[in-house]
């Protein structure tokens, strides 16, 4: 049984924010300003499997990094989109570009530029050190801090709900 309370059978398609949720809130900069994301290998472990069996996965991110593209394409995520300024028009035209309903969708994020589009996914997910705002909105609120295995954790929910983790031959490699 999921100790996310959602029919998670239906998720087919999960969406990711980065700074915050696929890397910690707090992060270094450059000597030119840009910013040097962390990531967790089990989130990437987990998204590289969730892709490998079929589920829809994109990140909509108000932030750029060509870093942010190659680490995640390099997971097998095609759908990137960076620079997102109103992440509700990118998540309803992705959805609409995969054949997705609301309620097939789940929506990770951590902070204000995320609310309007947690409202419009199925299933709300925010990680433990989400804003305020953001926790009274979520469906669930992830034990682990962003950037500490929040993808990892929804999605290996997903995967047992669906009866999927660990039972390819898919699930023991890279």
């Amino acid at each position: 049984m999921s100790k996310i309370n959602y029919d998670l059978e239906r998720i087919k398609g999960i969406v990711f924010d980065v700074d915050g949720v696929l890397s910690p809130s707090t992060i270094p900069m450059d000597s030119e300003g840009m910013p040097s994301r962390m990531v967790n290998i089990k989130d990437g472990y987990a998204l590289q499997l969730a892709v490998k069996l079929g589920y829809k996965i994109a990140i909509i991110t108000g932030g750029y990094s060509s870093a942010i593209k190659a680490r995640f394409n390099g997971l097998g995520i095609t759908d990137i989109y960076m620079k997102a300024g109103k992440k509700i028009d990118v998540l309803k035209q992705w959805m609409d570009a995969n054949g997705l309903l609301s309620e097939e969708v789940a929506y990770v994020g951590d902070d204000i530029p995320d609310y309007e589009v947690m409202q419009h996914a199925g299933l709300a997910v925010a990680p433990l050190d989400a804003a305020v705002d953001i926790k009274s909105i979520a469906d669930y609120i992830s034990p682990v801090n962003g950037g500490y295995g929040v993808a990892r954790d929804l999605l290996e929910e997903i995967m047992r709900a669906q009866g999927k983790w660990m039972t390819s031959a898919k699930a023991f490699g890279w």
